[in-house]
């Protein structure tokens, strides 16, 4: 318990690894010690000064490119300092990730791995217990321990075991707390390629929902990249603002509370003359949804609470965004405004459990200049792979059948299943090979291991169908500028 007590007093953040900052250090480049130097760093004879201007250049060179120099000489303007000083290798140092943290430590996240089909996840908290049908667990037999052990129950004599694993978006979807359908790993892996994310971009994602797919698409953006996600249901802004702190990845996400579709907005140009009814109708329906989430803690939401102004869109200004994916009832609504935040040649994705929502779709996205529109379903079908003991096959087999072999197993064929028992007789047991009767009790080979694989019985129906597009070169207009 003492060991245990100095953990808690130490400032650790429970979080995924993937949201740690990097690590620096020197590699081949910042070792090479390339710079630019004083004329007169080698001595002041004439051949040294030569010698040290014309290494200088050959750093520009590097550095630049090989035609900045000959411009700079061409246009004869001045070299601006603050752009010398990049040219000094020792800026330049590796980033790698950090090494994985081994052990679980207070606070941590941990996915509890019950059985094969039953994950769950717990923060190891000191002197809390876990319980399950396999019986009561204590936190305090995590804390301390490596990822991926093994650990058994106090009660029951010890027969209830977990595993304690390591938390990754596939783990924490398969184990998360379900406010909504979530993305599951397949569609997950096909919208974070296709939509070519990768590190340092600028993602929005509109609506977070049960924030399976906002951890993937945070993996793919460190460790310096930024992901907006949108949701119009407050509680579970709160929810998702308060996991993602707890995960150690408040610094990649900002959630927003906001119906991206702006449905205020069209249904007030819809009603017309009946416009502020239809506002006041709106409200009406903001404050049932805010009465329905008082038992949402205060700690979940953000001080300074956005306000969903009912316009619609990211507000993140023209072509902010690299890719932006959307997971809507009615994503159409949205296309003109992803179209207007989106930038030249990026990429969208729309997330539809029906065909009809994805022709409606991709109409919108025509109308808005998005093009190379494709759409697809992915179906994983799974397979058990493992090891199977099987024996050798006996080494004294037929090899060259004899005459009278061929000619019985033709009367055979041509009697069909009806057959005397002198035949079967003389079938079973006459029958020679290379002038030898065969044996009935042939040696059996050793037994060896055979890596075989075979599909599971069921297989995962259908989740949804994924359209892909690309932007235009042509920044599109603002649609809330029309509204107004």
């Amino acid at each position: 318990n003492n060991s245990i007590n100095d953990l808690v007093t130490t400032d650790i953040d429970a979080t995924m690894d993937f949201g740690r900052d990097m690590t620096k250090t020197p590699g081949i480049v910042a070792k090479s010690n390339i710079r630019l130097v004083d004329e007169t760093h080698l001595g002041d004879d004439p051949l040294d000064r030569e010698l040290c201007l014309k290494a200088n250049e050959a750093a520009k060179d590097l550095f630049f490119g090989n035609d900045y120099t000959t411009s700079k000489q061409a246009t004869d303007n001045s070299e601006d300092e603050e752009t010398l000083k990049l040219i000094d290798c020792s800026l330049y140092n590796e980033q790698h990730l950090p090494p994985a943290r081994r052990l679980i430590q207070p606070n941590d996240l941990v996915v509890v791995f019950e059985s094969f089909n039953d994950l769950n996840f717990v923060y190891a908290t000191p002197n809390d217990i876990f319980s399950n049908r396999n019986g009561h667990f204590h936190h305090n037999d995590f804390i301390g321990k490596p990822y991926g052990c093994k650990i058994r129950s106090k009660d029951n004599e010890g027969l209830g075991f977990l595993y304690l694993l390591r938390p990754t978006p596939e783990l924490w979807a398969r184990s998360l707390p379900h406010r909504t359908q979530i993305v599951h790993e397949l569609d997950a892996s096909m919208i974070t390629h296709y939509l070519e994310i990768s590190p340092n971009m600028t993602v929005c994602e509109s609506g977070t929902g049960s924030g399976a797919m906002s951890h993937v698409i945070l993996r793919s953006i460190a460790p310096k990249g930024k992901l907006h996600t949108y949701e119009f249901n407050k509680m579970r802004v709160g929810k998702a603002r308060k996991e993602f702190e707890g995960h150690g990845l408040g610094h990649l996400v900002q959630v927003h509370h906001r119906d991206v579709c702006g449905k205020k907005n069209l249904l007030a140009a819809k009603n017309g003359a009946n416009s502020e009814e239809g506002i006041e109708q709106s409200a009406e329906d903001d404050a049932l949804t805010d009465s329905a989430t008082t038992d949402v803690d205060n700690d979940d939401m953000n001080e300074e609470e956005e306000v969903d102004d009912g316009k619609g869109g990211f507000q993140l200004g023209q072509a902010a965004a690299h890719a932006i994916f959307l997971d809507l009832p009615e994503p159409w609504l949205a296309v003109p405004h992803a179209a207007y935040t989106i930038k030249p040649n990026g990429r969208i994705c729309s997330y539809s459990p029906c065909m009809e929502q994805t022709q409606k779709t991709v109409a919108a996205m025509k109308q808005n200049g998005f093009h190379s529109l494709r759409t697809v379903e992915a179906r994983l079908k799974e397979y058990y792979v493992d090891e199977y003991e099987m024996e050798t096959p006996p080494s004294d087999l037929l090899d060259i059948p004899t005459e009278e072999a061929v000619s019985l197993e033709k009367e055979r064929q041509v009697g069909g299943t009806q057959k005397t028992k002198e035949s079967e007789d003389k079938t079973d047991n006459d029958i020679k090979v290379n002038g030898k009767k065969r044996s009935n009790d042939s040696v059996k080979g050793p037994s060896r291991k055979i890596l075989c694989a075979r599909p599971f019985a069921h297989m995962r129906g259908h989740t949804a169908f994924l359209t892909f597009a690309t932007a235009g070169n042509k920044l599109r207009p603002d649609p809330n500028a029309s509204l107004t």
